[in-house]
């Protein structure tokens, strides 16, 4: 059987900055990131059958990240390998001011994926397909793979959520806003966070954003607030969900981890506030140590740490 959820983007080899070493020395510790790769582990990891949609080099970076998904039962049979393009790579600095990334993902082989190479049946026999903004953003041929995959999921029935993600050294603003915007109209789920909606509508009240992004047609906006929790917004009204109290150390997915974990309860039964309670707690979790999917929690940690024991998963 396929995938229930197919997430679809640019995955990379991930070095993060690890504490200051007693000798000066500056140490990095290699892991895997990527916005829709982090989600799609997030949600194998609290249950859910995933797959992912990407082209990858044939590199030991590519190696890597294959290796990974098998390790997390995350569906590969979408993938493609390029011989001629490299694998994305991109480093997380720990400042006082928070985290900052460098990227090196020109000439990606993810950003060489087209309208052609979307796999029309696999979508069609999934559940649900998830992108973001910068599945859009690395080329002009993946935005439009993107817009494909999605028009194949909607004369399929297969629901559509999307993160904003928004990249300003990626693309400027007015073109981000347009196709990121034409991309949530087709959505049935849309998860901005907060900063992203502000630069992308120019709004700062999040029930605001929340009408602002309903408008365009979703049946359900989250508005990720970080530190402050989110923001659940449907037609039928908005209902505010605090954040899950931890000691973080590194926020590096936390946004993702969210997407994923969501995603997956929405898929197990749950409706939106539930799912995102639970997202919630999941992404603080994972905020506790270091890297982009290391720390992802499993559902067990993630039912142990919720208010009222006992959850059903």
């Amino acid at each position: 059987m396929g995938a229930d959820l197919l997430c679809m983007g640019e995955p990379m080899l991930e070095f993060n900055q690890l504490p200051a070493q007693p000798d000066g020395r500056v140490l990095y510790l290699e892991g895997h990131g990527g916005d829709t790769s982090n989600a799609a582990i997030a949600a194998a990891r609290q249950g859910a059958r995933t797959g992912y949609i990407t082209a990858i080099g044939e590199d030991p970076a590519g190696d890597s990240l294959m290796a990974l998904w098998a390790a997390e039962g995350v569906d590969t049979t979408t993938i493609l390998r390029r011989p001629d393009r490299p694998t994305a790579v991109y480093f997380v600095r720990h400042t006082a001011q928070g985290h900052g990334f460098q990227y090196f993902r020109a000439g990606s082989a993810a950003a060489s994926f087209a309208p052609a190479d979307v796999p029309a049946a696999a979508i069609a026999g999934a559940r649900m397909l998830y992108a973001s903004g910068i599945s859009q953003a690395i080329s002009a041929s993946a935005a439009d793979a993107v817009f494909h995959a999605m028009a194949i999921a909607r004369r399929h029935g297969v629901a559509i959520a999307y993160d904003t993600n928004y990249r300003p050294s990626l693309w400027p603003a007015a073109r981000a806003a347009a196709v990121i915007h034409a991309a949530i109209g087709q959505a049935d789920y849309a998860l901005p966070g907060l900063e992203d909606a502000t630069a992308l509508t120019g709004l700062t009240d999040p029930d605001a954003i929340a009408d602002f992004y309903l408008a365009l047609g979703p049946r359900v906006v989250v508005v990720k607030l970080g530190a402050q929790g989110c923001l659940v917004a449907t037609q039928a009204g908005h209902r505010r969900i605090p954040a899950y109290a931890v000691q973080a150390v590194d926020a590096t997915g936390a946004g993702d981890t969210f997407c994923g974990s969501f995603l997956a309860r929405i898929l197990a039964g749950d409706g939106p506030e539930d799912a995102a309670g639970y997202a919630g707690v999941a992404a603080a979790l994972k905020c506790t140590g270091y890297g982009a999917v290391a720390p992802i929690p499993l559902a067990s940690a993630v039912v142990a740490a919720m208010p009222g024991a006992g959850r059903r998963v």
